[in-house]
Formats: structure tokens, C-alpha cells, sequence
């Protein structure tokens, strides 16, 4: 993590903002004192879709005599 002083975060506000676009996170300090920070948003929706399909191919649910995981596998084959 990134340290920037509150005159060269002015300073350099708009760079700072890319960087946390790109995934860095940067903290602000006043005095040598940690005040704030900047960084990514996590997108709630991508979470919850990686969480979903976690969750599906770790089911032992089967269609017919297939599981999940053999339904994608063979649907890759065709």
C-alpha cells in the first residue's frame, strides 16, 4: 500500500484515482498520520456471481446420472 501526503494527493489527485481504478489502494496521510485511503470498489454483483457458480460446481446435484461438473465437461466434448 501506497502512502501519499495530503499536498501531493491534491497535487496528484487524478493519477491517484487511475491507480485505484487499476487496482491499487493508496493512503492518505496529514502529519506522517494515516487520514484516508483510496482504492478499488468492490463490485457486490461479480462477488456474488463467482460465489453462485462456486457454489454449483461444488454441488453434488445430479441430472439424470450426470453431476454438474460432468454436464459441463460433456457439453465442452460436443
Amino acid at each position: 500500500m501506497r502512502k501519499v501526503g495530503i499536498f501531493e494527493g491534491k497535487a496528484h489527485f487524478s493519477a491517484l484515482i487511475h491507480d485505484a481504478k487499476n487496482g491499487e489502494t493508496i493512503l492518505i496521510t496529514k502529519n506522517g498520520e494515516a487520514v484516508a485511503q483510496i482504492g478499488p470498489i468492490q463490485s457486490s454483483k461479480s462477488n456474488h456471481a463467482k460465489d453462485a457458480m462456486r457454489r454449483i460446481l461444488s454441488s453434488k446435484a445430479k441430472l439424470g446420472k450426470l453431476s454438474v461438473r460432468e454436464l459441463i465437461e460433456e457439453g465442452r466434448r460436443d
